[in-house]
């Protein structure tokens, strides 16, 4: 069975008793809250006053630890030059490829693996390297700086600089 109600009938019954439909633009409604039929049953936290008891603080956030300072094992000066462009795909002493940009270094002596922080003396910038291949094998250099490190430090333009050595634990 089904009934039709004709919405003469609606539209008159709703006027007649003084309510009317009119559309709901966003613009109208005074606040952006939306209504939540179970507010009424979620615990609502619990005010503290001054008197009772004090407010919890929480506790401050941990700042991150600092990266482990390295020892020095030893020292030493001397001039340093650089290798790179013509020696990428070939493999180090060690027997890894040379690529560009690598942050490594040729020494005659140093075990491969071992870190060397390296300072330019001309300009103060500095690069930790690893040693992973053998040089220099011109003149009086202590080490060679693959072409990434040299980069950072400076001494592409000029070939060459002085030096300071560090040898990390």
């Amino acid at each position: 069975m089904h009934r039709t109600f004709p919405f003469a009938t609606l539209a008159t019954g709703l006027f007649a008793t003084g309510f009317a439909l009119f559309p709901v633009l966003a613009r109208d409604v005074a606040t952006t809250e939306l209504y939540d039929p179970f507010e009424p049953l979620r615990p609502q936290p619990v005010q503290a006053s001054a008197s009772t008891t004090p407010a919890v603080v929480p506790p401050p956030v941990p700042a991150p630890p600092k990266p482990p300072k390295r020892l020095v094992i030893s020292t030493s000066t001397g001039e340093a030059s650089w290798y790179g462009p013509g020696f990428f795909g070939n493999r180090t002493a060690n027997g890894e490829v040379f690529r560009p940009g690598t942050m490594t270094a040729a020494h005659r002596t140093l075990p491969f693996g071992t870190k060397v922080k390296v300072t330019n003396l001309r300009n103060g910038k500095e690069m930790i390297v690893r040693i992973n291949d053998r040089g220099p094998f011109s003149g009086d250099r202590v080490i060679d700086i693959a072409h990434g490190a040299a980069q950072h430090l400076g001494l592409v333009s000029s070939g060459i600089a002085q030096v300071r050595l560090e040898v990390l634990r």
